[in-house]
C-alpha cells in the first residue's frame, strides 16, 4: 500500500540528491583555473545525462533485477524500465518507479564524483 508521506519524503530526497550534481559541478569549477571552468562543469552535466540514460536502459535491471547468477548480477527483467510502474516496490511503501529514480540519482552522483580526478587533465571532446 502506497504511503503518501513516504512518497513525498522520497521525492524530496530524490530532488536533493539530484541537486548535488550542480553543487558538485560548482565545487569542481572552483578548484580549476579560469580557462577550464566550463569544461569541468560540462563533464559533470554530461555524466548526469549519460548515466541517466544508461540507468534507464540497463543499469537498474542489472542492479535490482532477479538474479540468475547467485546474486552476483541482476537479470534483464527491468530492461528499458520494463515492468516498473506505480505499484509499491517489494518491502517498501513507495512506488517502484520512484525507487528506481532515487537509486538512479545515486548512480549519477557516484560517477560524477570521479570527474574531480581528471579535472584540468582532459579536454571535453576527448571525454
Amino acid at each position: 500500500m502506497n504511503s503518501p508521506i513516504d512518497t513525498v519524503w522520497m521525492l524530496l530526497s530524490t530532488a536533493l540528491v539530484m541537486l548535488m550534481v550542480p553543487g558538485l559541478a560548482l565545487f569542481y569549477a572552483g578548484l580549476v583555473k579560469d580557462k577550464n571552468v566550463i569544461t569541468t562543469i560540462m563533464h559533470v552535466f554530461m555524466k548526469l545525462c549519460l548515466i541517466s540514460i544508461v540507468w534507464i536502459l540497463l543499469g537498474y535491471s542489472l542492479a535490482f533485477g532477479e538474479s540468475k547468477f547467485g546474486g552476483l548480477i541482476g537479470g534483464m527483467n527491468f530492461l528499458w524500465m520494463n515492468n516498473i510502474g506505480l505499484e509499491t516496490y517489494p518491502g517498501t511503501s513507495i512506488p517502484h518507479l520512484l525507487f528506481a529514480t532515487y537509486q538512479g540519482m545515486f548512480a549519477v552522483i557516484t560517477v560524477a564524483i570521479i570527474t574531480g580526478s581528471f579535472a584540468e587533465r582532459t579536454r571535453l571532446y576527448r571525454y
